[in-house]
């Protein structure tokens, strides 16, 4: 059976405020630029993306249930449920789909409660303070690898 060629892509609760949510920290380009930037990158790499925003977690765990049946992998950017959320963290490792966490500040020189993330540990490619631009940039990664894997179950 072969991989399916797409991307879950997923944004959590306030993504939705990109770019005019204090752009000083989150810059001023929107969800959609977001959206078109990671469609780009993995158009590059023959996937297409389904793409995700919400802010009720519920809907969030859905989608990635849902994913199962159709995606390759995952991209997330869980927002202020990276800190919060052990049940988006359940749901992402109950997959078993590589998947690529993306914060767009670095959350590490934050306020100390940004510093731990629940995802880290399920995440396979880690994109932190990249802006929007980390989006691709996780793509890219979760791509190689997803190939990578491929490869070595043909060998």
């Amino acid at each position: 059976m072969s991989t399916p060629r797409r991307l879950l892509l997923v944004n959590g609760p306030n993504l939705n405020l990109l770019g005019t949510r204090e752009p000083g920290i989150y810059g001023t380009e929107t969800l959609a630029d977001v959206e078109r930037r990671t469609v780009e990158a993995a158009a590059e790499h023959g996937y297409d993306v389904r793409a995700l925003q919400s802010n009720h977690e519920g809907v969030l765990i859905d989608a990635i249930h849902a994913a199962r049946q159709d995606c390759a992998g995952i991209v997330i950017n869980p927002g202020g449920l990276t800190h919060t959320s052990i049940v988006l963290r359940d749901a992402l490792s109950g997959v078993a789909l590589p998947t690529a966490e993306v914060h767009i500040s670095d959350v590490r020189a934050r306020e100390s409660f940004r510093h731990h993330s629940y995802v880290a540990d399920v995440a396979v490619v880690h994109v932190i303070g990249e802006g929007v631009a980390g989006y691709a940039l996780a793509v890219h990664r979760l791509v190689a690898g997803i190939t990578a894997t491929e490869a070595g179950q043909r060998s």
